[in-house]
């Protein structure tokens, strides 16, 4: 008969554990949300979508005008295409693809590898129980990727596709086992404090780095490199910081104890897949739960596709120069550093709830601006850019809390991997929806103004959401003001 396994460790309830102890973690905690923002701010708001359109235009000028000169073809490329509409993609896979849309399909591409890739990395997380390792691995894994973005240039674009969608696998997968330390390391009262500051600090570490880039970027000529070297420099940046700073959190966080399980590690993977598969069995047991869930990616791929695609929007729809796009990204980042401590605060004095709604109804009324800012007018610009960093942390660190009170404990990876499976990168079906927006009208305007029925639809799904009936259910204690 096959030896019983030794009886399961108990959860560790952070309540038992000293202020002094959870400040401690808390703290390591925060500085990974410092570290791996500037990959999102520097690589994806910022740089690397202009980029890679420009970096595949250029590909698609050498194959149909090579008579014309890259630089001035690039220039008329619109000009040239419309004169030639059989002329002007770049070849993906034996597919033809516009320049301006490729960057959204390799942002679809990723986000479903997320899809298939975070539910398993949740599992195997709470599985083993080796969060902190895990999270190096990822974290390192995508620093490095990110690093190798300075070698695109060119016609490179495909370098470029495949190196993005590796660093946003290992992104997400770090972030998955990332958010699963927030109720290991936070009392249920305290979890809308730590997880809104986390978003805050966050944004000034990403604001702190793009401002550098910013700075290298507009004195690019007086320090000898071209534009195309100070982006690329930009986004090798990124990588570093990355990996700088995760160092912190893992001499900070700790692993806990989970039940005994398989010791080797084809065994450990396997066993990982048999409780991933209990685990979406049991969510049915959590209805609510997973009513959040759906709501939540509904509502965050219309955020995430709008932050993606945010500078691919100033450049293409508006015609606004690098420096006015990431001078509003780096204003977004330091006031959405306080946006997200003023949300914090409207949280606990009218409710997390209502206030996640409220932040719903602003975001419906940013896309609608978008569809009227004047082509070169930067002043309207700046104005949709604040009014997105004052909603943009807040709205997600406050999901975050919530969605932490609404699972079982034990499975915090697992669970947090559904939820991240729509957070922080662009989202599968808001970057399917511009995608195809593009292919067919190659407008972002009206690719931007699609984004309004995820709002719609997450605030009603949302609304529908009895929280503190779903806390219950997942076993968990009702925190005031929820």
């Amino acid at each position: 008969m096959p030896t019983p396994a030794p009886p399961a460790d108990p959860p560790v309830d952070p309540t038992a554990e000293s202020p002094a102890a959870r400040r401690r973690e808390q703290r390591g905690w925060y500085v990974y949300d410092w570290a791996n923002s500037a990959f999102y701010t520097t690589v994806i708001s910022v740089f690397l979508g202009p980029y890679l359109i420009a970096v595949a235009r250029t590909a698609a000028c050498a194959q149909d005008f090579p008579q014309i000169a890259a630089a001035t073809c690039a220039d008329g490329f619109d000009r040239l295409t419309v004169q030639n509409p059989g002329l002007g993609y770049v070849d993906v896979l034996g597919m033809d693809i516009r320049p301006a849309a490729f960057f959204g399909l390799i942002t679809t591409v990723a986000v479903l590898g997320q899809i298939l890739i975070l539910p398993i990395v949740g599992a195997l997380a709470d599985h083993i129980g080796r969060k902190k390792e895990m999270l190096g691995v990822f974290a390192y894994a995508g620093a490095l990727a990110a690093m190798g973005l300075y070698f695109v240039e060119g016609d490179r674009y495909l370098l470029g596709g495949v190196l993005f969608i590796l660093a946003n696998l290992a992104y997400g997968s770090s972030i998955v086992v990332y958010d699963s330390f927030l109720p290991q390391i936070s009392t249920p009262q305290e979890r809308d404090h730590v997880s809104s500051r986390g978003w805050a600090i966050g944004y000034l570490g990403g604001g702190l780095l793009l401002a550098l880039n910013l700075v290298l970027y507009l004195n690019h000529e007086g320090l000898g490199l071209t534009e195309g070297e100070s982006v690329r420099i930009s986004m090798m940046s990124a990588g570093l910081w990355w990996a700088t700073f995760t160092i912190v959190p893992l001499l900070r966080l700790r692993n806990r104890p989970v039940p005994a399980h398989e010791r080797t590690t084809p065994a450990a993977i396997g066993g990982s897949f048999r409780q991933l598969g209990r685990t979406l069995k049991g969510l049915r047991q959590y209805p609510l739960t997973m009513l959040f869930l759906v709501a939540y990616l509904v509502y965050n791929d219309g955020i995430q596709t709008v932050i993606g695609n945010s500078a691919a929007f100033a450049s293409e729809a508006l015609k606004l120069d690098r420096s006015v796009q990431i001078t509003a990204i780096l204003m977004v980042q330091f006031v959405a550093f306080f946006g997200a401590l003023l949300l914090g605060s409207l949280a606990r004095r009218f409710g997390t709830k209502r206030t996640v709604l409220a932040s719903l109804v602003l975001w419906t009324v940013i896309v609608v601006m978008a569809l009227f800012v004047r082509e070169g007018d930067a002043l309207q610009f700046y104005l949709m850019a604040f009014a997105i960093a004052i909603v943009l942390g807040g709205s997600q660190a406050l999901s975050r809390s919530l969605f932490s009170q609404v699972i079982p404990k034990g499975k915090e990876a697992e669970y947090f991997s559904l939820l991240q499976i729509s957070d922080k990168g662009s989202a599968f079906i808001g970057a399917l929806t511009v995608t195809i927006a593009l292919q067919l009208t190659n407008s972002y305007r009206i690719a931007i103004l699609s984004m309004i029925v995820f709002f719609v639809l997450g605030f009603v799904l949302l609304a529908l959401v009895n929280l503190p009936k779903a806390i219950r259910a997942a076993g968990n204690e009702v925190p005031e003001g929820i």
